[in-house]
């Protein structure tokens, strides 16, 4: 049986912020008599089916989150085993991880190759994106950049040098079969 900060594996951690004193930010918290428990079924659900969709196709359950808050700056670092990084500030490094999140006030310069970008704010770079690189209304894209499927929503932007790698892949690959067959 694994210890993990001294409980035992069967005992289920309690969720952070839940022994506070005072609320974060200095937000007014309800009493613990007011407070909803907290279960499954209280969960907020998703305002859209596409957002649900989203959220539940780019969050991993249980794995690692960096968040890099507004007006916080990260600059100079390698960022791995990280399973989604959101970006709400400045970061200049380089990553290989499974989703990058950059919100509308964030920006990422560097290089980076993950799984699924969704990108509302800038990022500058090299961007190497493994499955599905979404970039919405105010989302602004520049460098090189690869990718296996593309999602702009209208007012986004992509430049620089842009290559679909996996029908470039599929292209070099049907080729000799056709050379064959002729």
């Amino acid at each position: 049986m694994a210890l993990h900060f001294g409980k035992r594996e069967t005992e289920q951690p309690k969720p952070l912020g839940s022994g506070m004193a005072t609320p974060r930010y200095g937000a007014a918290s309800p009493s613990p008599a007011q407070q909803p428990p907290a279960t499954p079924e209280a969960a907020p659900a998703a305002t859209t089916p596409a957002a649900a969709a989203t959220s539940a196709s780019t969050l991993p359950e249980g794995g690692s989150k960096l968040t890099v808050g507004p007006n916080i700056k990260l600059k100079g670092v390698e960022i791995t085993d990280c399973d989604t990084l959101v970006v709400e500030g400045l970061v200049e490094a380089t990553m290989d991880s499974r989703v990058i999140q950059i919100a509308q006030q964030g920006e990422f310069k560097g290089s980076a190759e993950i799984d699924i970008a969704e990108i509302r704010g800038v990022f500058d770079g090299n961007l190497t994106v493994r499955q599905k690189l979404v970039i919405y209304a105010s989302g602004k894209v520049t460098g090189k950049i690869r990718y296996g499927k593309v999602v702009i929503e209208e007012g986004g932007q992509l430049s620089g040098d842009i290559e679909c790698s996996v029908s470039t892949a599929s292209k070099s690959a049907s080729k000799p079969s056709m050379a064959l067959a002729a």
